[in-house]
C-alpha cells in the first residue's frame, strides 16, 4: 500500500492535478467573499438582536416568571426534580423520534419544553442561546402559523400546521437545553447508537420481508430483480433514506475522532449498518446525496482525496451488486415511472403555484389534494410535490420559503467560520459531518417532500439545533453531563 502510495504521487499527473488543487485553495483563502462568509459580524447581530422590542418583551416575561416561581415557593418543592432536566427531556426527544410515533414525540419535547420553562424561572440570570438563525426560524414558525389559518381547509391544514410550527421552535428549545460540551458530546454519540438501531431494524425488515410494500415504490418493469425496499420505522423508503443521510456523516466523525480501537470498532459497525440499511432503500436520491455528503466532507478535510474519485467511482462498480448499478444509473431516465412521474408532478406544482405563490395553499394532504388536481398534468396525482422547496412554497408562500433559504445560509455561515477557528480535531470534524449531512440532505430535498414524515421533519430541525450549538461551542462549559 505505502509502494503504491509512492507511485502515485511520483507520478507527473498526480503532481499537476496537486498544483491546480493548491493554486485553487490558495486563491480560495484569499478570495475577500471568502473571508467575508467565514467572518459573520456576531458581536454586531447579536447586540442588534438584543436592542430589539421582541429580546425587550422577553426580558420582561422572564422577569414575571422567576417573580412567579419565586412567590409560589417553587424552589422547595422542584429542588432536585428530573423536571427541571431539560437536556434529558430534550435530548430524548431528539434520540428517540426516529423509533417513536409522532405523538410520543410532541408529548416528550412538550415537556422538554415544560422543563426549560423552569429553568427560566429558577434562574433570573439565564440567558437565550443566541444563533444567527435563530431570528428567521422564529419568523418561519409565525408565517407558517399564519399559512395554517388561511389554508384552503383549515380543518384539514390545522394539525399538521400545528406539529410543523411545535417541531420548527423545537430547535430553540434543544439550543438552549444543551448547556455543556458533555451533553453535546453525549447527544452526537446517541444519535448514531439510535441510527444504527433503525438500521439494524431495517435490515431484519429485508431480510425477514417485514412491513408494507407500496407498488408505487418501484417501477416492476424497469426493475424486475427489486422486489422489496426497507422502510424501517419511518414507513418510506425514502424517508428513511432521507434520515440516514443526516445520521451517517456523524458516524464518519465519531470514527475519525476516536482514539482507542473500541471505539474506532463502535463507530465503524455503526457506520457500516447505517449504509447496508441505506442501499436496501434503493432510494436512488439518498444514494446521491449520501455520495454528495461524502464529496463535501472530503472537500472540507482533505481535498487532494477527491483526485482519487474516478478510482473510487470504478471500484464500486465492481464491488457493489448488479441491481444497485442498474438502480443507481436509472437516475434521469424519464421512461422510469418513478422520475416521469415527478416530472408530471413538479409542472403541475409549478402551474399551480403561479396563482397561489404569495400565501400557499396550506400544510397538509387535504389541502394540496384539493387545489393540485385543478393544475395536474396527464391526470397525475400526488400527496404533495415531491420537492421540499416546492412545497414549502405551497404550503405557507413564498415569504416562507425565503425564510427558510435564510435559516440555511446563517447556519451554513457559522458553521464554515465555527470550521475555520476550531482548534479541536474532534469537534472540528463534528462541524464538517453537519455541512455535509446537510448538503446530502437537501440534494435528496429537490427529488424529495422531506417533511412529509413528521418525524423527519422534527429531526432536521435537531440537525439545525446542533449545528448552532457545534457553531458556539465555545459558549458551552465543559461540565458534566448533570448539572
Amino acid at each position: 500500500m505505502e509502494q503504491m502510495k509512492q507511485v502515485i504521487q511520483a507520478s507527473i499527473l498526480y503532481q499537476m492535478l496537486a498544483a491546480i488543487c493548491q493554486w485553487f485553495g490558495t486563491q480560495w483563502k484569499k478570495s475577500g467573499v471568502i473571508q467575508w462568509f467565514i467572518h459573520p459580524p456576531q458581536r454586531l447581530e447579536q447586540a442588534e438582536s438584543e436592542s430589539s422590542l421582541f429580546y425587550r418583551l422577553w426580558q420582561w416575561f422572564h422577569g414575571v416568571l422567576c417573580a412567579i416561581y419565586k412567590g409560589l415557593h417553587l424552589e422547595k418543592l422542584l429542588e432536585g426534580s428530573i423536571f427541571q432536566c431539560s437536556w434529558l427531556w430534550c435530548g430524548a426527544a431528539a434520540v428517540l423520534a426516529p423509533i417513536i410515533p409522532t405523538m410520543a414525540v410532541l408529548g416528550l419535547s412538550m415537556v422538554g419544553g415544560f422543563s426549560l420553562l423552569l429553568n427560566f424561572m429558577r434562574e433570573r440570570r439565564k440567558p437565550l442561546f443566541y444563533a444567527a438563525e435563530n431570528r428567521y426560524i422564529w419568523l418561519y414558525a409565525a408565517v407558517y402559523g399564519v399559512g395554517t389559518v388561511c389554508s384552503v381547509t383549515l380543518q384539514g391544514s390545522l394539525f399538521g400546521g400545528i406539529l410543523t410550527v411545535a417541531f420548527v421552535l423545537f430547535a430553540i428549545l434543544l439550543e438552549n437545553a444543551i448547556v455543556t460540551q458533555k451533553q453535546l458530546e453525549t447527544l452526537l454519540m446517541l444519535l448514531v447508537v439510535a441510527g444504527t438501531l433503525v438500521a439494524v431494524y431495517g435490515i431484519l425488515q429485508y431480510i425477514f420481508r417485514w412491513g408494507y410494500q407500496s407498488e408505487a415504490w418501484v417501477d416492476s418493469d424497469m426493475f424486475e430483480s427489486i422486489s422489496f425496499r426497507v422502510s424501517g420505522t419511518l414507513e418510506n423508503p425514502n424517508m428513511l433514506g432521507q434520515y440516514f443521510l443526516l445520521v451517517i456523516p456523524l458516524g464518519g466523525a465519531g470514527l475519525l475522532a476516536a482514539k482507542d480501537w473500541v471505539m474506532r470498532i463502535f463507530y465503524l459497525t455503526c457506520c457500516g449498518l447505517m449504509c447496508i440499511c441505506m442501499l436496501l432503500t434503493f432510494s436512488r436520491g439518498a444514494w446521491l446525496g449520501l455520495l454528495f455528503a461524502g464529496f463535501v466532507f472530503v472537500l472540507f478535510l482533505q481535498p487532494r482525496l477527491l483526485l482519487l474519485t474516478p478510482i473510487a467511482l470504478v471500484a464500486l462498480y465492481f464491488i457493489l451488486p448488479e441491481t444497485i448499478i442498474t438502480r443507481f444509473t436509472s437516475i434521469g431516465n424519464l421512461t422510469d415511472q418513478s422520475t416521469s412521474y415527478r416530472v408530471y408532478i413538479y409542472l403541475g406544482t409549478l402551474a399551480m403555484l403561479k396563482d397561489y405563490w404569495i400565501c400557499g395553499i396550506g400544510p397538509g394532504d387535504a389541502a394540496f389534494n384539493l387545489v393540485y388536481p385543478k393544475y395536474s398534468f396527464s391526470g397525475v396525482e400526488a400527496p404533495h410535490s415531491h420537492n421540499l422547496f416546492l412545497q414549502i412554497v405551497c404550503d405557507a408562500g413564498i415569504v416562507a420559503v425565503l425564510l427558510f433559504v435564510m435559516i440555511l445560509y446563517h447556519w451554513v455561515r457559522e458553521l464554515c467560520a465555527a470550521f475555520c477557528g476550531e482548534k479541536v480535531w474532534k469537534w472540528k470534524l463534528q462541524q464538517v459531518a453537519m455541512l455535509a449531512g446537510m448538503a446530502g440532505f437537501l440534494v435528496q430535498a429537490m427529488t424529495d417532500y422531506s417533511f412529509y414524515n413528521y418525524r423527519v421533519m422534527f429531526l432536521f430541525w435537531v440537525y439545525i439545533a446542533v449545528g448552532a450549538l457545534l457553531s458556539h461551542r465555545h459558549r458551552l462549559s465543559e461540565g458534566r453531563i448533570a448539572v
